[in-house]
């Protein structure tokens, strides 16, 4: 494994990941900073609360940044594998664990670059969204049973950050039962990293949780807490 290669894949990957679009966004058409208002996060869920146009937006933008670094990855270790040109990318993801371990790291350090952007002092969201892009890239199938771990959840207790842990929580346990981590152990140990992660920054939802204080989707409820 070359790691100057991996370690170009991280740098970049992780300043795709920093591109703070939530607070972007709100900054240019609301005029505001989103970090003041709700949970003080610039994830899809906070930026919401301001605009729910511009919280599809943000998440939305906030995917593409895992799935461009993922892609990146890819694109830069393809040299690694000699029969990149016979073989589409993604057959050959799966029977390359140098692909996998280079994909891995993109997902991985966007996670990172979103929850800790040098822009705004390492200050960001949660990750949920830059991981979905990425790991989708990565996981499809692990990804969908994720999502449909999520929404049930949300749908049953109405507890976005429930769904949220629950699927991250999910996600790699997916990947390893369903054999998509490129035959590399390592790569799986990067996903879950970056699933751990995510977790972590979900501590404050988990003791809200815990005490029966977290917030639910829908009507405000009078309890306090936020997801994102």
């Amino acid at each position: 494994m070359n790691v100057s290669r991996l370690l170009f894949i991280g740098v970049a990957s992780y300043l795709l990941g920093s591109i703070p679009f939530g607070y972007l966004l709100v900054r240019i058409f609301r005029g505001e900073d989103v970090r003041r208002t709700g949970s003080g996060n610039i994830g899809a869920t906070n930026v919401s609360r301001k605009s729910p146009a511009l919280g599809v937006m943000t998440l939305l933008l906030d995917a593409l940044k895992g799935s461009s670094a993922v892609i990146v990855g890819i694109k830069v270790s393809l040299p690694l594998v000699d029969s990149a040109s016979q073989i589409r990318w993604h057959e050959l993801f799966f029977s390359s664990p140098e692909l996998a371990v280079s994909a891995a790291t993109a997902a991985l350090f966007a996670v990172i670059g979103h929850m800790f952007p040098v822009w705004l002092k390492f200050r960001g969201g949660k990750g949920v969204a830059t991981g979905l892009g990425g790991f989708v890239m990565i996981a499809p199938k692990a990804v969908l049973v994720s999502a449909g771990v999520f929404f049930v959840l949300v749908l049953v207790f109405r507890y976005v950050s429930l769904g949220s842990i629950a699927a991250v929580v999910a996600f790699p346990l997916l990947a390893l039962v369903l054999h998509e981590y490129g035959s590399s152990y390592l790569a799986l140990l990067l996903m879950a990293l970056a699933s751990l992660l995510i977790i972590g920054k979900h501590r404050a939802n988990i003791r809200r949780l815990l005490a029966g204080t977290e917030s639910r989707f829908g009507p405000r409820s009078a309890s306090g807490g936020a997801h994102e």
